[in-house]
């Protein structure tokens, strides 16, 4: 004997479908929209700094300073035992490193941060860093005198380091990870409410898949040389 079942228990499971389909419709489309408001700036400006570092030399403009100075000597000539397993090259721990660093930085206003101290036998050579500029400062131990060359590109350079991320800090990193989140967020909910929209949803569905087909080709292509 086939057991019958009841009217309740056929249309439970195409209710809970269509329930599902406009729950996931009505969040995707919530993400898509306020998603996209939070990281519009983000976008602009990723998608902008995309373009300029493909074509760096379409702006690019580099202005270098040299100037001179000393500081004093006794910073560099710490009476200090060496580290146990000292290799004879680096005399680092013969160098008020924290002195030297912040005399250069009030006295010729740098920015950045110290990216390299090397310390030679009979020199100092310090590098700060930033999006877009680099100062270096070349030290003689013997006197204390230095010079000091310090580089600064335009904006649209110090844009393309803020996109690459190269030479920020930890703030600046933990930004471009959040926007990378949210802007896959927001490609996702919308590639889903392609789905959903019932206007034209057949072309929108055509255009969606010859994107991503152009740009897996495009990516083979760029692999291949």
């Amino acid at each position: 004997m086939i057991p019958l079942q009841s009217p309740s228990s056929t249309k439970e499971k195409p209710h809970a479908s269509r329930h599902i389909h406009r729950a996931l419709a009505k969040w995707s489309r919530w993400l898509h929209i306020y998603l996209s408001m939070i990281s519009l700036a983000a976008i602009l400006f990723f998608s902008v700094t995309g373009l300029t570092l493909n074509h760096p030399d379409w702006f690019f403009q580099e202005d270098t300073q040299v100037s001179e100075g000393s500081l004093d000597a006794s910073w560099l000539k710490l009476k200090t035992q060496a580290p146990e397993g000292w290799d004879g090259s680096d005399f680092g721990h013969e160098v008020d490193k924290l002195a030297v660093a912040e005399h250069l930085r009030s006295t010729h206003l740098l920015t950045g941060h110290v990216a390299d101290f090397l310390c030679f036998e009979d020199s100092c050579e310090v590098t700060f860093q930033g999006p877009g500029y680099a100062a270096t400062a070349r030290i003689s131990r013997s006197d204390g005198k230095y010079e000091l060359t310090t580089t600064c590109n335009d904006l649209i350079s110090i844009m393309n380091d803020l996109h690459k991320g190269r030479h920020t800090g930890d703030l600046w990193k933990v930004i471009i990870d959040v926007s990378a989140v949210i802007s896959t967020l927001v490609a996702i909910s919308g590639f889903v409410l392609v789905f959903y929209l019932r206007l034209k949803r057949s072309l929108r569905v055509t255009l969606s898949i010859l994107g991503t087909i152009l740009l897996m080709w495009f990516i083979r292509q760029a692999m291949l040389g």
